[in-house]
């Protein structure tokens, strides 16, 4: 039997048009990578410098059924202190001094909210392409004790028993009651928007 799914962060889609049962996945933290892009905007932007971060440990599951794509789902979960800074090319100081911020309580605040989780609540718009399958996922994201629906499209791909998702959404920090980081009075400041992208695996459960 064959599949393709897709999800997140992502993950969801079908098996080949021969599956017949729902069938369960688990996703894999080791291969799975979710990036967030900040950006900069204000007077002096120029002079600042755009952040890429990282989670690392994205968990979470799916249900697949083939002859019921709308009956599929995916769950993610992502621990906040596990979101990480990589700006390459900065400082190691200026590394730490970001991840200090981000970790506190003006941006993630991971001690009150030690999680960002993702259910999907909806599948539609899916098309078969030579190498998988192309379709829109709906799902409810919470970040920061917010819950926000979110719907983004994805292109998923089968090899053998691992599912992968690739796609990508964006989102405001002030949706989720985040407030973006000003330095040097205002003139530089973080964008509100976030660019997250991700390439979700997951792997058959037997």
């Amino acid at each position: 039997m064959r599949a393709a799914s897709a999800s997140l962060i992502v993950l969801l889609a079908p098996f080949s048009l021969g599956a017949q049962d729902t069938a369960s996945y688990s996703i894999d933290p080791q291969q799975s990578k979710v990036e967030i892009h900040v950006g900069k905007q204000g007077a002096f932007s120029a002079f600042g410098h755009d952040h890429l971060i990282a989670a690392k440990q994205v968990s979470g599951e799916a249900k697949f059924d083939a002859q019921k794509l709308d009956q599929s789902s995916v769950r993610l979960k992502i621990p906040t202190k596990s979101i990480t800074v990589i700006d390459p090319g900065e400082s190691e100081k200026d590394r730490e001094e970001v991840q200090a911020t981000m970790e506190g309580e003006k941006v993630l605040d991971v001690a009150k909210f030690p999680e960002i989780t993702f259910t999907s609540t909806a599948v539609s718009h899916s098309k078969k392409v030579p190498d998988g399958w192309e379709l829109t996922l709906a799902g409810k994201l919470n970040l920061h004790g917010i819950e926000k629906p979110v719907t983004f499209p994805l292109r998923v791909a089968a090899n053998g028993n691992e599912l992968h998702g690739k796609g990508e959404l964006s989102i405001l920090q002030t949706d989720y009651r985040i407030t973006p980081v000003k330095a040097g009075g205002g003139t530089v400041k973080v964008k509100d928007e976030l660019k997250i992208t991700f390439t979700i695996v997951a792997a058959k459960d037997h």
